[in-house]
């Protein structure tokens, strides 16, 4: 418990030099007491505070880059949450850059033999400096004996998990003791914030699960054009190594050396939609992150993806309704847009369709309205599931992640090609999906698959797979804890008892620690 107050301790201080709390005084109004602690955990004999002419939230976000790895983290989670930082502050925080300095070369040495044992370990030559250093991890070049290719290794940081969960702790009871004092913060849920951040970070931190997805995309995508993921060394991969085949390419981000190479832009904008799309609706299951800093281009116009730590899937349901959805905004054909909402029961019955249908026209035609160039897919969409809501459709989570994305990958294509047409390059593959799925032959296929599934249950995955499902949608999707699987549930409320009986000894302790942290962290 006093290793814990002293962390919130020191989480505080920094908050409070920083004025960065300043941001939420504004917004909660705390009590008088509030105000003096913090007062109290931000005097200084010799160090000055951050000028007062720098906006609130950005004293905010330089404050979470000076407390390490975890701050940062939050921040990134924060960014997704304008729900609870509002939306100024959330574009700030989704700013913030996870680039840590790197540890020493002889460290990841050791680490590497210790998880992959000696005898691989001394098939690992010419390990090189890291190359990039993230909070959680890092990555070297190196090669591997009798294999034909240079490798990229991860390395965890050592000693990660064991910092994130007592500095994520001592955020639990920070968030406790603030919805304790501020009742007006209970809406936000703090407390399951932080817990969520807790089991997102710790699937993050174990990097097989990183190197089965990016497996699982290579195998769905090896007959699309221009698209090659790298591949998975698995005698080299484990819980804190993940080995994959080094990429060769050009930064997708690098407009000078593309066309140094010669490179077609306006094909490769298409490729990379046309992709996206491939993965979205052919195959259920896209990378999540695809902006410019995770996309390579080799000189034959393939697209190269890296960091797979973040995937989106989705079912065949909300594949025939993406697909169904974004080709009727094509047609501009509202009724069909409007019923296919309402056969799949997205819409409650009880709502009137020729409503739904004017209030998806009132999106559709403004939009088209403008130079069809300009048009974004994503931010259709976007603006879809704010109507929807209005008639109580709950949106599923994992079409708000395709819906983010949607709109970085577009991104990224309109720097390659400014005049690149989303709705034109998208329409063949919609339509060539949707004609898939009404042929005679996938009519068959489907009752088969249909009886299959009957007749015999696929194997169950371990349930640490189901908590990482779980908590990627409820980190995309903010959902109430009613929401959480049955083993997320029921780690949050062994947590929010544990709170509740750390609060009394926390009082007493407070004073004490407070005195002694201003006599020995001044």
């Amino acid at each position: 418990m006093i290793e814990k107050l002293i962390t919130l301790f020191k989480i505080g201080r920094a908050f409070a030099k920083s004025d960065a709390l300043s941001y939420f005084e504004e917004i909660y109004d705390p009590p008088w007491i509030v105000k003096l602690l913090v007062k109290i955990l931000g005097f200084s004999f010799s160090e000055k505070k951050v000028s007062s002419e720098i906006p609130a939230n950005e004293k905010l976000t330089y404050a979470l880059k000076k407390l390490g790895p975890t701050f940062i983290k939050l921040g990134q989670f924060l960014g997704t949450r304008p729900d609870i930082v509002g939306e100024v502050l959330a574009k700030d925080l989704q700013k913030l850059q996870d680039r840590m300095e790197p540890f020493s070369l002889n460290i990841a040495k050791l680490s590497l033999e210790k998880e992959l044992g000696e005898e691989n370990y001394k098939k690992i030559t010419n390990l090189s400096e890291p190359i990039a250093a993230a909070s959680i991890a890092q990555v070297h070049f190196a090669t591997i004996e009798n294999e034909n290719k240079q490798v990229a290794i991860k390395i965890l940081r050592p000693n990660i998990e064991k910092i994130f969960n007592k500095e994520l702790d001592a955020l639990m009871l920070f968030a406790y003791l603030v919805e304790l004092v501020l009742p007006k913060t209970r809406r936000l849920k703090l407390v399951e914030v932080v817990h969520l951040l807790k089991e997102i970070t710790s699937i993050e931190m174990d990097l097989r699960f990183e190197a089965a997805a990016a497996n699982e995309l290579k195998n769905n995508t090896k007959g699309d054009p221009y698209f090659k993921v790298p591949s998975i060394f698995w005698d080299y991969t484990s819980k804190r190594v993940l080995t994959l085949e080094k990429v060769e390419g050009i930064p997708i981000r690098d407009m000078q050396q593309i066309e140094k190479a010669k490179i077609n832009k306006p094909e490769l904008a298409k490729a990379v939609i046309q992709n996206f799309l491939r993965q979205a609706v052919g195959d259920g299951f896209f990378h999540g992150d695809m902006h410019q800093g995770n996309l390579f281009v080799d000189t034959e116009g393939n697209i190269i993806p890296v960091d797979f730590g973040i995937m989106g899937r989705l079912d065949k349901d909300n594949r025939k309704y993406l697909a169904d959805i974004l080709y009727g905004f094509i047609q501009r054909d509202y009724e069909k847009v409007a019923d296919v909402h309402f056969k799949a029961g997205l819409v409650p019955a009880d709502e009137s369709k020729e409503s739904f249908s004017q209030a998806l026209r009132s999106i559709g035609e403004p939009i088209f309205g403008q130079s069809i160039k300009n048009i974004s897919a994503g931010r259709l969409l976007a603006q879809l599931f704010e109507i929807t809501e209005k008639f109580n459709m709950a949106t599923q989570p994992q079409l708000l992640l395709l819906q983010k994305n949607m709109v970085v990958v577009e991104g990224v294509a309109r720097s390659l090609d400014e005049n690149a047409n989303i709705w034109e390059i998208s329409k063949p593959i919609l339509e060539g999906w949707l004609t898939r799925q009404m042929s005679p032959k996938n009519k068959i296929d489907q009752i088969l698959e249909t009886a299959g599934d009957v007749a015999e249950k696929m194997p169950k995955l371990p349930n640490v797979m189901d908590q990482a499902t779980q908590a990627l949608e409820l980190f995309i999707s903010g959902n109430s804890s009613q929401n959480y699987s049955p083993s997320i549930s029921k780690s949050l409320e062994l947590e929010k008892n544990r709170l509740k009986q750390e609060k009394n000894s926390f009082i007493i302790k407070v004073l004490v620690v407070v005195i002694l942290g201003l006599l020995l962290f001044k």
